[in-house]
């Protein structure tokens, strides 16, 4: 069993940074893939980012690239989402996601082993 917690999320003017951590608990982090999400009001939980559980591959949604970074520390069990030059369209609930098979790799919410409460990220304009 795995329990995931996200903080950082908060308010911040448009063009403003945040940075998102995410805690596990339980065995076998670096077993896991892990990814962020995203869901705005009204609209479908969306893919954000993903880092593989060697670390060395991370992948984004193309309305972030460039702007978010994500990274993981299996030392501490930990992963991590920086948000730069944040939009009023990033608005949302972000969630952590983490995963031993391939609903990361496939961008997908079916068959995800574990998500975290979420934490709201607020951009104004």
């Amino acid at each position: 069993q795995v329990q995931l917690v996200e903080s950082g999320g908060g308010l911040v003017q448009a063009g403003g940074s945040l940075r998102l951590s995410c805690a596990a608990s339980g065995r076998s982090f670096s077993n896991y893939d892990m990814g962020w999400f995203r869901q705005a009001p009204g609209k479908e939980r969306e893919f954000v980012a993903s880092v593989y559980r060697s670390g060395g591959d991370t992948y984004y949604a193309d309305s972030v690239k460039g702007r978010f970074t994500i990274s993981r520390d299996n030392a501490k069990n930990s992963a991590y989402l920086q948000m730069n030059s944040l939009q009023p369209e990033d608005t949302a609930v972000y969630y952590c996601a983490a995963d031993r098979g391939v609903a990361i790799r496939l961008r997908t919410r079916v068959g995800m082993d574990y998500w975290g409460k979420g934490t709201q990220v607020t951009v104004s304009s």
